[in-house]
């Protein structure tokens, strides 16, 4: 049925522009590593905990940085899989994405209270991994959400759009009202 404007109605699903979702996946990756990284450099530096590295190591540490910021930046490519795989297939991807990311940022801050380490070493560890884990969560979730787009398909019963109709030329008037 027509609206008042005569426009048919369209099929209207919701969609994402995965070139964009990516490219913020991407940049939530490269945040997500330095996260790490200076979240391990503050530990260290500044608070003198040993995380992740042996006290002779230095506020760097070893390759284990190296590879914690790695893995940070594969959790934020692995969120933006999820979010893009939860907005193709899911009625409310922001609803499933922000429960899941909040079980696994649970998850990574409970195991490092679980490891025989010192106390101050898991704290801090917890506290870089929530941080890391809100900061992934806040942001593929807002990056996904300008990326959402809307698909519009014409129904198949819908007839061709019409042409544009030109209004015909009235002949000439042959008698003037003023001739008479």
């Amino acid at each position: 049925m027509a609206d008042y404007y005569g426009n048919q109605p369209q099929d209207v699903r919701p969609g994402i522009d995965a070139r964009r979702l990516w490219a913020g996946g991407v940049a939530t990756a490269v945040i997500a590593a330095l996260l790490a990284v200076v979240g391990l450099l503050i530990a260290r530096g500044v608070f003198e905990v040993e995380v992740l590295a042996p006290k002779g190591e230095g506020v760097w540490g070893n390759a284990s940085t190296t590879t914690y910021a790695l893995v940070a930046a594969a959790v934020a490519l692995l969120a933006t899989g999820l979010m893009h795989l939860l907005s193709v297939a899911t009625p409310a991807p922001s609803q499933f994405f922000g429960w899941i990311m909040v079980l696994v940022t649970l998850i990574a801050v409970v195991l490092p209270l679980t490891l025989t380490v010192a106390p101050s070493a898991k704290i801090a560890t917890a506290a870089i991994n929530l941080v890391i884990g809100l900061v992934i969560a806040a942001v593929v979730n807002s990056m996904a959400a300008s990326a959402r787009t809307l698909h519009r398909r014409r129904s198949q019963q819908q007839p061709a759009p019409p042409t544009r109709q030109y209004p015909q030329q009235q002949p000439p008037p042959t008698t003037r009202y003023y001739d008479q």
